[in-house]
Order: C-alpha cells, then sequence, then structure tokens
C-alpha cells in the first residue's frame, strides 16, 4: 500500500512491466519508440495520469487499455495490491475479506475484481504440450449428495451434485485442468491427446477410463488405489505415481473449504485456473508470482454482465 500510495507509481510500474521496451499503441500496435508522447494538464486544467498519444494513429491511451483493467473504476494501485494479495494466499481469499483489505464501497467490486484477476491468470489456449513424465487423475467439487422428492412425492435414491475436475500435471512442470460434465473414457483421451506430447509416460490410477491407454501412442503405467498402492517403484528406477496431481488438488479443495466454502458450476474453471496459476510458480516469491500474473493481463477482457447472465 506505500509502494502504490498513488496512481502515478502504480502506472509507471505496470507500465515497465507490460512495456519493457517501451510504449506500444494498442490501437495501431506502433512500437517504435520516439512515436509516442505522453499528454500533461495544462496551466489550468487536468488530464487523467498515465495518457499517452501515439503518432501513427493520433488516437490516445493508457497503459491498462486491452487488459482486465480497461474501464475499471477502482484506482490501478488498487488493482495492483488486489493482484499480490491474491498471488500470495496459497488458499485463495474471499471477495469480502478482499473488499475489507482495499476499503471498496461494495462487496460486488471486489467480487467482480477477483474474478477478473483470475480470468487473467487463466491460460485460454496452450501453444505446447506436457511431456516427460504426465499424471492423470480426477476430483469432483461440490456438496454432499441429498436425497431428492420426485414428481409422485416419493423420496428417491441420492445423487450428486459435484463436478469432476480433470488435471494433467508434468513432472517438474506446468498443470492444466479441466472441469468436465461428465467423466467417460473419452473425454479423458480427448485431453489426454491434445495436450499430451506423443511418446510421453503417462500415470494414472486404475479407473475404468483410463485403461487401454497403453495401447496408444503412450507409456501407459497405473497405481492401483484399490489395494493400498500409491507409489512404485519400477525396475528402471523410474517412480509410478499419481501423488502429484493429488497433492495439486488439495490446494483447491482447501481454498473451497476454507475461503470461499461454495463455488458455482458456472464459475468453478476460473477458481481452477487460479489454482493451477499458483501451482505453476509455487516455487516462486510473491512478487515474482504477482510479476507473473501481471504479463498476462494484456489482450482479456471480462466484464460484469456476461459474468452473471
Amino acid at each position: 500500500m506505500k509502494r502504490f500510495d498513488t496512481e502515478e507509481r502504480a502506472l509507471e510500474y505496470f507500465e515497465a512491466i507490460r512495456w519493457p521496451d517501451g510504449p506500444v499503441c494498442p490501437h495501431c500496435s506502433n512500437a517504435e519508440q520516439g512515436t509516442h508522447w505522453k499528454i500533461s494538464a495544462a496551466k489550468r486544467g487536468t488530464v487523467r495520469a498515465g495518457l499517452w498519444q501515439c503518432g501513427a494513429c493520433k488516437k490516445q491511451f493508457r497503459v491498462t487499455v486491452g487488459t482486465i483493467f480497461e474501464g475499471s473504476h477502482i484506482g490501478l494501485h488498487l488493482w495492483l495490491v488486489a493482484w499480490f494479495i491474491m498471488s500470495g494466499a496459497k488458499k485463495g481469499v474471499s471477495a469480502l475479506q478482499m473488499q475489507r483489505h482495499l476499503g471498496l464501497g461494495s462487496y460486488r467490486s471486489a467480487w467482480f475484481l477477483c474474478h477478473r484477476i483470475r480470468h487473467a491468470m487463466q491460460d485460454p489456449a496452450f501453444t505446447n504440450l506436457l511431456d516427460g513424465t504426465v499424471e492423470v487423475d480426477e476430483t469432483y467439487v461440490g456438496g454432499k449428495p441429498r436425497p431428492y422428492v420426485d414428481e409422485s412425492g416419493k423420496v428417491r435414491s441420492k445423487i450428486s451434485p459435484k463436478t469432476a475436475v480433470v488435471s494433467l500435471v508434468q513432472r517438474n512442470g506446468s498443470k492444466r485442468s479441466f472441469v468436465m460434465e461428465h467423466v467417460t473414457a473419452r473425454n479423458l483421451r480427448e485431453a489426454i491427446f491434445q495436450n499430451v506430447a506423443d511418446d510421453s509416460n503417462v500415470h494414472t490410477d486404475e479407473a475404468m477410463p483410463y485403461r487401454g491407454l497403453s495401447k496408444t501412442i503412450y507409456k501407459h503405467r497405473m497405481v492401483n488405489h484399490s489395494k493400498g498402492e500409491y507409489c512404485r517403484q519400477e525396475a528402471d528406477g523410474t517412480v509410478t505415481t499419481t501423488n502429484h496431481a493429488e497433492s495439486s488438488f488439495s490446494l483447491l479443495k482447501r481454498s473451497i473449504v476454507g475461503s470461499f466454502h461454495h463455488v458455482s458450476k458456472k464459475h468453478l474453471h476460473r477458481y481452477v485456473g487460479e489454482t493451477d496459476f499458483k501451482w505453476d510458480h509455487r516455487k516462486t516469491t510473491d512478487g515474482a508470482r504477482t510479476v507473473e500474473g501481471l504479463k498476462k493481463c494484456a489482450g482479456k477482457r471480462l466484464t460484469y454482465k456476461p459474468l452473471t447472465k
């Protein structure tokens, strides 16, 4: 809060992160240095802090244009503090707590701010494939199964309101998770084929949807959880386990139980994306994790109307 006590200091900091080689016009992509200049206020006038003029397209812009910060009534100095809080909170931070930290006037503003940060943390498309040893596992998020009453008034058997989350974790690498309506062999194989490089080692448990992967382009190994097997040393010295994937699920589960208490199926993918981002950068400092997150802000927008539709 002391470091970003003014909007000007916050803008200068974000400009150094987004434009390390100098300003770039978001309207015409003009990156030629010396063709942009900052607009300063006249003697009797005022001007927004951090306003630039492009010499190519003659349009004005700020560093927040084309990012999740664009159009926000919350100052950038508060946004940067919020980024640091969310990046450093290992098990998540609720919108109510964020509202108290930043002194925001409404819960809705804090809730919207947190979802935009989660949206920026997510990777909309992956350009590279996971390789080496990749662990695949699934978990279920939601409340306890409850009995329901049918149209005739009879109490029927319990149904599960839980939602499946499937994760692919590369050993000593990154993690990718997907929210699935139904976990089937077809859905799981499609996720693996699209995200794991050929001839990789794929480790799973003994669940039926995974069986038969050894007949594909992957080297498939399973651990039998039903027999109490969670880790196996192979003859070639490698270790067959899904413990890394299961460990990554603990961050998501603890954040829901301890901070959020309830997460709707509609917004679950953003909470999962936040957890994946923290897992990928778990070995860095809070400050370095914040900077890596701010680098992902460009080209992403999330407005309130489609978020609540």
